[in-house]
């Protein structure tokens, strides 16, 4: 069978697990799994062995990338501290608390060999989190969780890399941590820095399908320069997203946005779809890998079942602990609101801010707009946090839904040949991925249901209405531009009067005109809402998608025929 054949095959079956997992309830990622694994046991299908960094470098930045352009920036902020505790200090604790089990499994691995199958074992997968927005838990809870899987993997690969390294040479702790500040820092700055210069260039691209090209390209812009300096790859990528997707509404025309969008959905399905069918298909060589090296199954097995409970106790115990910490300052932020809230009161009245009985100086305009942003988003926080607290029930869901993924497997397969017990961990990695996802993927939803967690967040009434009321005056401050014009002074005064369309005496071609003015400034003013917090990021996309699809269709009726 060619390989070509082997690809139209593949996107066939990735397709037709999509259109069953929507189906039968069950998310695509198990069904997908299971099907790999299914496959590479017929006797009839040849040992499929894939070079890891076709993973690591060439599906994983892509899908990182997409994951953080479509994360909320606001959101990821405020769940930062959840963040990046989960991403670095849960990998480190993981990691040796896996080492020092195996050390007792499997005495001849050694410290190093035990802490390097925990530095593989204990990042998540953040393309498992599909499963997760499947449940209908709140978006804070989302957010904590595509964060975790999005940027734990540098700790978890530096972290292998000096386990590794101790393998053959005394490694101390403070190279490691210059390692991954170095693959953090540079990474971050080099992600950034890829992030704004990539919208500065689709700006001036006119085409689509060009700009959407160039999308293709930069998670890769960003990462293979990055693994070059010695950074981590995968941040970059993640930072090029962050910025992509907060300065795309900004800097990309309404047809740039959806083509990316469209094309984007396209790609993830199909990469998804290929990393988790991989990781079945993969069953066959690992197992003739441990067999060749003279191993057994039995012994993989309970090693496996132990690191797999081991990394969910030490993830329960870290949650807990993170869930009284975020209940803690939640409280202390809502006693703080009163001051805030005073504060803000003596803002809008033209008084002097004091803060302690000490008076604030805000001389310039520009130190008072800053003051009044911050406090702004102080208070938005708080009332954000109170509205969408993290509890024992949410704790539950977060520590269940830390699922292993590819990454797992991939990152054991970088492991060097002479490594000791190399195929007998690179098998406990193979079980402990596949096993987490379809354990706790396939039991996921049920969990929510019987621990019943906050659900996700509705727009409210009142929301909407204040949304309404500031696109109404985005649209009268356009209007008043044409107060010389009585046509579009009487359509304002009906506006004002929260009445109105377009009124049919204006001419169809002045109608557009005035329309598309009218939809930028409402553009701008869900822009201005999006910074200040106070919205729930949902109702803001959706008014945006819904701005985006009338423009486009107006312009598109005063584009010239043929």
């Amino acid at each position: 069978m060619g390989p070509l054949v082997v690809v139209v095959l593949g996107l066939l079956a990735i397709a037709a697990v999509r259109l069953l997992a929507d189906r039968i309830g069950v998310a695509a990622p198990l069904l997908l799994v299971l099907l790999g694994v299914g496959v590479a046991l017929l006797p009839s299908v040849p040992v499929v062995e894939i070079e890891p960094e076709w993973i690591l470098a060439g599906i994983l930045p892509p899908l990182l990338f997409s994951s953080a352009v479509a994360m909320p920036a606001m959101e990821f902020r405020r769940a930062f501290g959840a963040v990046s505790g989960l991403s670095v200090l849960l990998v480190v604790l993981s990691a040796g608390a896996i080492g020092l089990l195996l050390t007792v499994l499997v005495p001849d691995l050694g410290l190093a060999g035990g802490i390097a199958l925990g530095a593989i074992l204990s990042p998540t997968d953040a393309t498992a989190t599909a499963i997760v927005r499947r449940t209908g838990v709140t978006s804070r809870v989302v957010t904590v969780l595509e964060g975790e899987g999005l940027l734990n993997d540098a700790t978890a690969l530096v972290l292998l890399r000096a386990a590794i390294a101790a393998g053959a040479a005394s490694v101390s702790i403070g190279g490691v941590l210059g390692e991954f500040a170095l693959a953090v820092v540079v990474a971050v700055v080099l992600g950034l820095v890829v992030g704004r210069l990539g919208l500065m260039a689709r700006r001036r691209v006119a085409d689509p399908t060009v700009n959407t090209v160039l999308s293709f390209a930069t998670p890769f812009v960003a990462s293979l320069p990055a693994e070059a300096l010695g950074a981590s790859g995968l941040v970059a990528a993640v930072a090029a997203g962050l910025v992509t997707g907060h300065g795309a509404i900004r800097h990309l025309s309404p047809q740039h946005r959806l083509s990316d969008k469209e094309n984007w959905r396209t790609v993830e399905l199909v990469l998804e779809g290929t990393i988790f069918l991989l990781m079945g298909l993969q069953l066959a060589g690992v197992l003739e890998e441990l067999h060749r090296d003279g191993g057994s199954v039995g012994p993989g097995l309970g090693i496996a079942a132990a690191a797999l409970v081991a990394t969910v106790a030490v993830r329960s115990g870290y949650v807990s602990v993170l869930v009284v910490w975020l209940r803690s300052s939640a409280r202390r932020g809502a006693e703080r609101l009163p001051t805030l809230s005073n504060m803000s009161a003596q803002l809008e009245a033209g008084e002097q801010v004091t803060i302690r009985g000490r008076a604030v100086s805000l001389t310039s305009p520009r130190r008072l707009a800053a003051f009044r942003h911050r406090l702004r988003l102080q208070i938005a926080d708080i009332d954000y946090f109170r509205a969408a607290p993290l509890g024992a029930r949410e704790g539950t869901v977060i520590v269940w839904a830390g699922m292993r993924g590819a990454v797992t497997l991939a990152a054991a397969q970088t492991l060097p040949a002479d490594f000791p017990e190399r195929s007998l961990l690179v098998f406990v990695a193979f079980l402990v991925a596949t096993g987490s996802l379809l354990l706790q993927g396939g039991t996921l939803a049920m969990l929510v249901r019987w621990v019943a967690p906050a659900p996700a967040e509705v727009p409210t009434a009142q929301e909407q209405a204040v949304l309404a009321e500031r696109l109404t005056d985005a649209d009268i401050e356009v209007l008043d531009r044409y107060a010389e014009d009585p046509d579009v002074a009487a359509f304002r005064a009906r506006l004002a009067d929260r009445d109105g369309r377009p009124d049919p005496a204006l001419s169809s071609d002045r109608r557009v005109r005035v329309r598309l003015e009218m939809i930028e400034a409402q553009r701008a003013a869900l822009l201005d809402a999006r910074d200040e917090g106070r919205f729930a990021s949902a109702a803001l996309t959706t008014a945006l998608e819904n701005l985006d699809a009338e423009q486009i269709s107006l312009e598109l009726r005063r584009r010239p025929a043929g």
